[in-house]
């Protein structure tokens, strides 16, 4: 099995490559043990069930993955427009290696989750919903900052985050969907059409 003290990590991790690569309810208590190298007594040692697994690697990726990518993209020391071009520039490269590494696109995992697990699993889905406030708001101070800076026009930044987030979201799906990076590539643009960066076409 491996060392004891490592073995509940390989378990998340293992939970969080699966479900991205496959999906929640395709993935076993065997299916996960397997990829951990992790004996099944203990995985139940650990976790209750696949839905207790699902919470906390919830929580443990946010922790360790998701929020320090987020403090460094959304960094106040850089422009709010800038924190979201160089999010959505990062959307569109790691859609690209993804699709290499994987061989085909796989979008974003928390919609991907919570898409599936709606009607099914409620208390995973009420994590995944928690964390995509805690996501969104990233967003909000991002164009919050915009805001004061006067890199866009004073509008209300929770109401376009939401705009802009749902969007965000949506490419991400539609890339998956059509296994196609390069819908991602577009987000910029669509940065500029609702933020109301856009040049004004100039009539000859």
């Amino acid at each position: 099995m491996g060392r004891q003290s490592d073995a509940k990590e390989r378990l998340m991790r293992a939970m969080t490559d699966l479900i991205w690569e496959r999906s929640y309810g395709s993935v076993t208590v065997d299916t996960i043990c397997t990829k951990a190298e992790v004996k099944k007594g203990s995985f139940y040692h650990f976790f209750k069930s696949k839905a207790d697994l699902m919470l906390a690697t919830l929580d443990w990726a946010w922790e360790v993955e998701a929020r320090p990518f987020f403090d460094e993209y959304f960094s106040p020391t850089l422009g709010g427009v800038e924190r979201l071009r160089k999010v959505f520039e990062h959307a569109y490269r790691e859609t690209v290696d993804t699709q290499k590494k994987y061989g085909r696109v796989l979008g974003c995992p928390y919609f991907n989750l919570g898409a599936e697990v709606s009607g099914v699993e409620p208390v995973v889905l009420n994590k995944i919903r928690y964390l995509l406030i805690l996501y969104r708001r990233y967003f909000e101070s991002a164009i919050r900052d915009a805001v004061a800076e006067g890199e866009v026009s004073n509008r209300d930044p929770e109401r376009t985050a939401r705009c802009l987030f749902s969007l965000y979201q949506g490419i991400l799906t539609q890339s998956r969907i059509e296994d196609n990076p390069e819908i991602v590539r577009e987000l910029s643009q669509h940065l500029d059409m609702v933020l109301g960066l856009e040049k004004a076409t100039v009539a000859v």
